[in-house]
C-alpha cells in the first residue's frame, strides 16, 4: 500500500500522472481463468479488516476475484514467490515464514529480512554491513520495498487485509472499453502510507482486476496514475498479472513450492 519514492522517475512518481495504458485480455488469459471457478474454500477476512465500514457488494466481489484467481486455498498453499520490480530489483518471498530476499543492483545491496520479526542482515557489494544503526535502517527499508513491490503483484489477494476498508464505487469501463465494477480501497493504521487510496476495475465477464488507479491521498480528486493490470498467467496454483502492456510493475515471476534455505540466509 506504499508508493516507492525512489521509483518516482520510473513511475512518474505505491504500492505521476500517466496516460492510461492498454490492458491485456488475450485468449490465453480466458483459458487460464476457468480453473478457479469451482473453488468454494472460505475467503475469511484478515483480523482487523474493516467489516463495519465495508459494504456487502464490495466484499462479495472481492470473494469472486479470489475464486477467479485460483481460490483462497490455492493462495494459502502458495509459498515462494519471486519477481523483478520495474527491472530495478529482484525479490524472493517466503509467504509461510515472512523471509524476503531483495537484490538491488543499482545500489549493490542485498537485503535478507524477515518482515514479521524484522531480523536479518544486509550486504553491500557482497560484504555484510555490521554497523547497527545502518543495518536497522536498511532492514526497515527492505520491508518498505517489500510492501510496495509485493502490492504491485498480489494486491487482488489482499482486498480483505487488516486495515482495509472496501467499498463499491460504481460501474465504469476500462481504457479498452471493457465493462467493469469499480472497488475503492482505503486504509487505516496499516502500511507505510495509509493515506493512499486505490480504485480497482474488475471486468464483469471474468471477475478479474484489469486496471487500477492510485490516489496519493484519499480525498484527491484525480488519480496520480491509472495503469493496466493484465496479462494473467497461471503460476503454480494461482493466476498473477505480470509483464503488463505498459512495461511497468512485476516481471520474471516465478512460484516455487520449495527453495533452499540458503536463498534467505546467504548472500
Amino acid at each position: 500500500k506504499k508508493k516507492d519514492f525512489k521509483m518516482r522517475p520510473i513511475l512518474i512518481l505505491l504500492f505521476s500522472a500517466l496516460i492510461i495504458s492498454s490492458c491485456s485480455n488475450t485468449k490465453n488469459e480466458q483459458s487460464d481463468i476457468s480453473f478457479g471457478k469451482e473453488n468454494t474454500y472460505e475467503n475469511a477476512p484478515a483480523k482487523g479488516f474493516d467489516m463495519e465500514n465495508s459494504d456487502p457488494k464490495a466484499i462479495e466481489l472481492a470473494d469472486k476475484i479470489m475464486v477467479a484467481m485460483g481460490g483462497r486455498k490455492a493462495w494459502d498453499n502458495t509459498r515462494h514467490i519471486a519477481w523483478t520490480f520495474f527491472g530495478a530489483r529482484h525479490l524472493t518471498w517466503d509467504k509461510y515464514t515472512g523471509d524476503v530476499r531483495i537484490e538491488s543492483p543499482r545500489d549493490s545491496l542485498t537485503y535478507l529480512v524477515n518482515i514479521n520479526t524484522m531480523k536479518g542482515k544486509i550486504a553491500k557489494n557482497g560484504i555484510e554491513i555490521t554497523d547497527t544503526d545502518q543495518k536497522e535502517k536498511l532492514l526497515k527499508r527492505g520491508k518498505s520495498i517489500w510492501i510496495n513491490d509485493s502490492y504491485w503483484l498480489v494486491m487482488p489477494f489482499k482486498l480483505k487485509d487488516s486495515g482495509v476498508t472496501l467499498t463499491y464505487a460504481r460501474e465504469d469501463t476500462t481504457a479498452l472499453g471493457a465493462k467493469a465494477d469499480v472497488l475503492e480501497l482505503k486504509f487505516k493504521n496499516v502500511g507505510d502510507t495509509p493515506q493512499n487510496k486505490y480504485e480497482i476495475f474488475v471486468t464483469k465477464d471474468d471477475q478479474l482486476v484489469k486496471q487500477w488507479a492510485y490516489f496519493d491521498k484519499a480525498d484527491d480528486p484525480k488519480a496520480a496514475f491509472v495503469r493496466p493490470w493484465g496479462n494473467y498467467k497461471k503460476y503454480g496454483e494461482i493466476l498473477l498479472s505480470a509483464d503488463r502492456s505498459d512495461k511497468g510493475g512485476p516481471s520474471k515471476v516465478k512460484v516455487d513450492k520449495e527453495l533452499p534455505a540458503s536463498v534467505y540466509t546467504e548472500f
